[in-house]
């Protein structure tokens, strides 16, 4: 009797403990971790922010890889983790639009947040300055510095040692891009996107924008078929040899130029969010090297 008991336990007990350990490694808020909880909006910055804190602090992204950060609507579990963390990083100038009264009511109750983008020579209102390496080098160094004066715990020499190993890594970031990127001559560097994501990386990098396909900084927007027909027009006066997508919708991008007569590559970049895991977009480091890998090749 008593050995059946035990087989007819032992399961459940499996069970409970599976449940615990779950509950124990959730998102957010109800994580039994003593560690400092940090939560970032976009993938982009939840890498950097991992980079530099390393394992002493839990890490939590709202905005999973491959997600637009445009059209997020955060869970009632994320919303919780956001107001709970003892700092919410975010990028800032609009660009989570879907998170912005989240991110008031947070910091209305209290929650330190630290925008990324805050002290960054912002181009027009663009959200996106994390294209260009040498602003996102300036900015993760004065969010390393609001993370450890917020957060005191996380002021260590280990963590110090990680923070000034990704700035370097950063740093030299820009010197690979500037290397890669110089196969491409004066004449060919024109970028035609699909939406306004590339701003900085084209000011930093000598480039000129053509145009975009979508005529706005949030790729929800419609073209119109006149904005389309005249891009095309442009594209082919030009000589422009590839049209640069998101890696989330390139046939879309490909479908509406081919319409209007534009007969040019299309090339996938990765521009406002991470790749999965494993891809080539799965860092920013990895995410940079490949999109100016990608151009280098596109029209070098």
């Amino acid at each position: 009797m008593r050995t059946v008991l035990t087989q007819r336990i032992a399961p459940v007990l499996v069970v409970v403990g599976m449940l615990s350990a779950m509950g124990a490694c959730g998102s957010g808020g109800g994580t039994s971790s003593s560690r400092p909880q940090v939560v970032v909006t976009t993938s982009v910055l939840g890498d950097v922010v991992r980079n530099l804190l390393g394992d002493a602090a839990d890490v939590l992204v709202i905005i999973a890889p491959g997600s637009d950060p445009h059209e997020i609507a955060p869970s009632a579990r994320q919303v919780a983790a956001m107001r709970q963390a003892d700092v919410l990083v975010v990028n800032g100038l609009g660009l989570e639009a879907g998170l912005v009264d989240t991110i008031d009511a947070a910091r209305r109750e209290g929650t330190d947040v630290v925008t990324a983008a805050d002290g960054v020579e912002v181009l027009d209102g663009d959200p996106h300055w994390f294209t260009d390496p040498v602003r996102m080098r300036s900015a993760a160094s004065r969010l390393a510095t609001a993370l450890l004066d917020q957060v005191p715990a996380l002021d260590t020499a280990p963590v110090r040692a990680r923070i000034t190993r990704y700035l370097d890594a950063l740093e030299a970031l820009h010197a690979e891009i500037v290397e890669t990127l110089a196969v491409i001559p004066a004449q060919r560097r024109i970028l035609v996107t699909n939406h306004s994501a590339f701003g900085y990386f084209a000011a930093r990098y000598d480039f000129d924008v053509l145009g975009t396909v979508i005529p706005s900084g949030s790729p929800l927007a419609e073209p119109s078929a006149r904005s389309l027909r005249t891009l095309a027009e442009q594209i082919q006066t030009a000589g422009v040899p590839a049209i640069f997508a998101e890696t989330s919708s390139p046939a879309r991008l490909a479908q509406a130029l081919a319409a209007e007569g534009a007969h040019t590559e299309v090339v996938e970049l990765y521009t406002e969010s991470l790749g999965p895991p494993g891809s080539a977009g799965a860092t920013y480091l990895d995410m940079m090297r490949t999109d100016a890998r990608r151009i280098a090749a596109a029209l070098g």
